[in-house]
């Protein structure tokens, strides 16, 4: 499902290429725009990944300035990586551990209480299945919600488009191909449902 596309205000200076990333059409990465978005995004990223692990208040500033928003209480674990930042959002309470790769091109919306194990990848990028667009370098993105006290075991993929339901767990290494509904187990590439809780 493509995110809804922004107000009139909020387009005001805005390249074209980047309002179709925002709408989920089809765009091009290269755009100047988009490009300085990354590059902003990636000083950042150089900054927190940099931090020690004493110096959590810096880290909680930098996660503010990176992301779209950040609640309290909110921890994640360096190295991590976000394509833009401003595309994620992370509820209270959620804990993300190392090596989180959250590919927001289109957006990433993290509940309350999630817990994230290491080396999770959220991809919502998308790319056409026809070989002549695909060579164009055009790309998309679908969004990816997961749900508020979600656990995500460590490896896991989930998707462009999927939607993870609230209190649901992901066995570690899976890969999330398609939505699961909450308050069930799910374990597998791809994913399928093993129980409910």
């Amino acid at each position: 499902m493509a995110k809804a596309e922004p107000a009139a205000d909020e387009t005001a200076g805005m390249s074209a290429e980047k309002r179709r990333m925002l709408a989920g059409e089809l765009y091009h990465a290269d755009d100047p725009q988009l490009t300085a978005d990354r590059l902003r995004a990636a000083r950042l990223r150089e900054r927190f990944n940099a931090t020690s692990a004493t110096e959590t208040a810096l880290r909680a500033e930098i996660l503010a300035e990176l992301l779209g928003s950040v609640g309290e209480r909110v921890e994640i674990l360096p190295p991590f990586h976000v394509d833009y930042g401003y595309q994620t959002t992370i509820g209270p309470g959620t804990f993300v551990n190392t090596g989180a790769v959250l590919l927001d091109v289109a957006r990433i919306t993290i509940g309350a209480d999630v817990q994230i194990g290491p080396g999770v990848q959220l991809l919502t990028p998308t790319h056409p299945l026809d070989p002549a667009l695909r060579r164009t370098g055009r790309e998309a993105g679908e969004p990816i919600t997961i749900g508020d006290n979600v656990w995500l075991g460590g490896g896991v993929i989930v998707c462009p488009g999927v939607t993870i339901g609230e209190n649901s767990v992901i066995g570690a290494g899976s890969v999330v191909t398609r939505d699961i509904p909450a308050g069930v187990v799910a374990v597998g590439n791809p994913a399928r449902v093993l129980r409910t809780l």
